[in-house]
């Protein structure tokens, strides 16, 4: 399985070292993607060593074009954990300004999303719209948490586990081989 995960800026994205070894455990082979941001939360060396490959944040860099359609067409799977309100605000609405959108937009695999934010943001009805015009497009929302967020505040909106998003994604994709080799 090739899954490509994408981290969005948050302090949830901590929590990516911990989905990445769990893919790899897996058996996954893990292409990480991070938003400019998300490299101020965790870094991208942690990420390449976990994952054993080198992490991606522009489509331009330094070894060349990181080709974004190539990457979309690798994947069988993409999941964008912790998906922030900005990231899921540009998914929703095809805004394609770093390699994790440019992805994205060019995927043809399964997306998975775990958003993390604060209570009231994840309550806004702007998130929730894009969460309703996400699942629209076919994006696999993995539901949020209860608990303490980083503001202090207690309510919905912690990213999922990771024990939690690949459990998630195993279920998704075993129902979808239900009626593999069937007539």
């Amino acid at each position: 399985m090739k899954i490509i995960l994408g981290i969005s800026g948050s302090i949830a994205a901590y929590k990516a070292a911990f989905l990445t070894r769990l893919l790899v455990k897996e058996g996954a082979e893990v292409q990480v993607l991070m938003t400019e941001s998300a490299k101020a939360f965790i870094t991208p060396l942690t990420l390449s060593t976990l994952s054993k490959r080198p992490v991606l944040s522009e489509v331009i860099s330094e070894s060349g074009w990181n080709n974004h359609v190539e990457l979309g067409l690798w994947a069988d799977a993409l999941v964008i954990a912790p998906a922030t309100a900005n990231t899921l605000a540009k998914l929703a609405n095809g805004l394609c300004d770093n390699i994790l959108s440019a992805v994205y937009l060019s995927a043809r695999c399964p997306v998975f999303v775990a958003p993390a934010m604060d209570v009231d943001m994840w309550h806004h009805p702007a998130t929730q719209a894009n969460i309703s015009r996400l699942e629209a497009h076919g994006v696999k929302i993995i539901p949020v948490g209860y608990g303490e967020l980083a503001s202090g505040l207690v309510g919905d909106g912690r990213m999922a586990e990771p024990e939690d998003i690949v459990a998630f994604i195993n279920a998704f994709l075993e129902k979808s081989k239900i009626l593999a080799g069937k007539r």
